[in-house]
């Protein structure tokens, strides 16, 4: 199953492994899922998870990132025609479109109903994709 995971999803699930984002994230570790990116997103994890307030180091950030690059899948992503409530949210829509992706996960779901222009790309929470993944 190809996913892109948002970035609040991959946060949340490093700094609680044992919630719903949690679980997606030990998917990723398992290699039970791949995950879709592009250079855009993996410096917005990396951006988001350096910041102090989570005090992660930084040869563990540069562990997992360098984890998802082996393992997941860039997927070279260009402009698609839809406006979204976020606009700082369009880059992992663009690498979903992309890269076909099964889902997007996210738990800001809102975030990717366009205000202009569609999508056939599945958005899903964290619990909605563990469930679906059982």
């Amino acid at each position: 199953m190809r996913v892109v995971i948002d970035t609040n999803v991959l946060v949340s699930g490093v700094i609680n492994p044992h919630g719903p984002p949690g679980r997606v994230v030990n998917a990723i570790l398992s290699e039970m899922i791949i995950v879709l990116y592009d250079d855009r997103i993996l410096s917005e994890y990396r951006e988001a998870l350096m910041r102090p307030i989570f005090g992660f180091q930084r040869a563990d950030v540069d562990v997992l990132l360098e984890f998802l690059e082996l393992t997941g899948e860039h997927a070279g992503a260009g402009p698609i025609a839809v406006v979204l409530p976020d606009a700082t949210d369009l880059p992992s829509l663009e690498v979903a479109v992309a890269g076909r992706a099964d889902a997007l996960i996210t738990g800001n779901i809102k975030h990717f109903k366009p205000r202009r222009g569609q999508h056939n790309i599945h958005v899903s929470t964290p619990a909605e994709f563990v469930r679906r993944m059982a």
